[in-house]
């Protein structure tokens, strides 16, 4: 059986305050509340410029131009201004758009007219959307509408305020009276989750030289929902974005699992490939506007910037070996059972050691572990902690407890096989799948030779189980051997069949001469 591997991957943020401020669980529940609150009062006061968004080195390392490691090498706090970085908006594998843009993109994906924008703002965004190497190429077709109609919907019911600053340039309205899965909040939700992913996406054929038209099958993995009354959540947001991508030979479906969603449908779509199914699987996931400022009441109280205030995306890739991408080992994975228990050192056990000893290999075999990779500046405020770092550490007392490694190498294990967090928190997109570039490109430059990608979701929050969740796999640099192995079978199968044949056809002209 051909081996599954990943092609490529990219990465995209929008940065989007100001919608943070309309459509952030916090700040909605805040104003819900007390629309007079000291904390909505002061929010404008911690939220960053574009600028300063870019020039953040955990977001240059999410679009490819640091590695994970050299944020090592950049004092704390990275928000300060002196920790700051090159403003590069575009990165080795994606980029970072700014909200005016981002709001052009959300009509463009909108098909039903639900996105309203006002007529000079559109006249002002055209061009750059124009200018846009990925979004120049495509037919965007975007519509104004009148100053006053769009002040007479925001007054109306039913629509959310689209804003740059305390300017007003659109709306987005409802699609149903009385449906609340069709409200304008949710359709604002949608729409920037679908948006976000289709930029991933069409960055993922740009980065990698891939052309969209050839991919077959779009697993989605985000933690949004679409449907109405009759079925929430009932999708398809994988169809949504290939078809505005431009991918025009693929269907595909939605795989949720709360952050361990991508692990998951990173698996399933390596099944699709091996078993011979689908020759191109690509898996794509849009942000989450819920989570936008999620720690903001923590960032304010502690004057420090609110920095969750970028929508996350990103596209991975999986094809049949072709000799040089790294391999996506299915036989190696890690997977947390419905026995295991909820305990973290019991999620950690069975997603770690299980695909290790199914392997034969030890912990230190594998060079990176990429667990849940939170930017620490944007949890610890909440009282959180440096996330990645605490499951290090659990790897590496479970490594300890194994006898994998000493317990004097404990912290040097975390060192090592760790990383900084640099991911932001929208829950699905730090969840292990921000190292597969960095971890492709180190492999391409012999600097890594596996790493683990660990997915965990916390099922809990649904209220239908207590449970915990997870899954893991083993990337591995390609030596090649597959590859060439797979086309040596493939050679001495056509063979065969040629011999039959040949054999075939002299019986039959024997017989004939009888």
């Amino acid at each position: 059986m051909q081996e599954a591997v990943i092609k490529g991957s990219s990465y995209i943020l929008a940065h989007t305050p100001n919608t943070l401020k309309v459509g952030g669980t916090t700040q909605t529940q805040a104003r819900n509340k007390d629309s007079e609150s000291e904390y909505l009062k002061n929010l404008d006061n911690y939220l960053r410029d574009f600028s300063e968004a870019v020039r953040y080195a955990p977001n240059q390392c999410y679009i490819g131009n640091i590695l994970p490691d050299e944020l090592k090498e950049i004092s704390r706090p990275w928000y300060a201004e002196d920790n700051l970085l090159e403003e590069k908006r575009f990165g080795k594998r994606g980029e970072i758009m700014p909200e005016d843009e981002f709001y052009g993109l959300v009509q463009f994906v909108d098909v039903f007219d639900l996105v309203k924008l006002e007529e000079e703002f559109v006249k002002e965004i055209e061009p750059k959307l124009n200018d846009h190497p990925l979004l120049g190429k495509l037919d965007l077709e975007l519509k104004g509408t009148p100053k006053e109609k769009i002040e007479e919907l925001h007054n109306g019911s039913r629509t959310e305020p689209l804003y740059l600053g305390d300017r007003l340039v659109g709306v987005v309205k409802g699609a149903h009276e009385s449906d609340e899965n069709l409200s304008a909040h949710v359709i604002m939700e949608n729409l920037m989750s679908k948006a976000s992913g289709v930029l991933a996406l069409l960055n993922l054929g740009e980065r990698d030289g891939i052309n969209l038209e050839d991919i077959e099958y779009v697993i989605e993995c985000s933690e949004e929902a679409c449907g109405d009354m009759n079925q929430r959540g009932g999708g398809n947001f994988a169809k949504a974005i290939a078809e505005k991508a431009g991918c025009v030979n693929a269907t595909g479906s939605d795989t949720r699992g709360f952050c361990a969603g991508p692990a998951h449908s990173l698996i399933n779509g390596a099944a699709l490939v091996k078993a011979g199914v689908y020759e191109q699987v690509a898996v794509v996931a849009g942000g989450a506007v819920a989570k936008l400022g999620m720690n903001g009441k923590d960032n304010v109280k502690k004057e420090t910037p609110v920095l969750e205030d970028t929508l996350g995306g990103f596209a991975v890739l999986i094809t049949a070996d072709d000799g040089v991408s790294p391999v996506l080992r299915t036989d190696a994975l890690g997977k947390h059972t419905v026995g295991k228990g909820s305990s973290p050192q019991a999620v950690i056990s069975a997603l770690v050691t299980d695909g290790l000893d199914k392997a034969g290999l030890k912990m230190s075999d594998v060079d990176k572990y990429s667990v849940e990779m939170q930017n620490p500046e944007m949890t610890e405020p909440a009282g959180a902690g440096n996330v990645p770092e605490a499951n290090y550490k659990m790897i590496a007392a479970l490594g300890v407890k194994r006898g994998d490694l000493e317990r004097k190498d404990l912290m040097k294990f975390v060192e090592e096989h760790g990383m900084p967090g640099f991911a932001p928190t929208q829950g699905h997109i730090p969840s292990g799948v921000p190292f597969i570039g960095p971890a492709a490109e180190m492999m391409a430059a012999d600097k890594l030779n596996r790493a683990m990608i660990i997915g965990k979701g916390s099922l809990f929050l649904a209220r239908m189980t207590n449970q915990f969740d997870g899954v893991s796999f083993l990337m591995e640099k390609n030596t090649g051997q597959g590859s060439k192995e797979e086309t040596a079978d493939k050679e001495e199968i056509k063979s065969m069949i040629a011999q039959a044949m040949r054999g075939m056809a002299e019986s039959l002209i024997e017989d004939d001469k009888e």
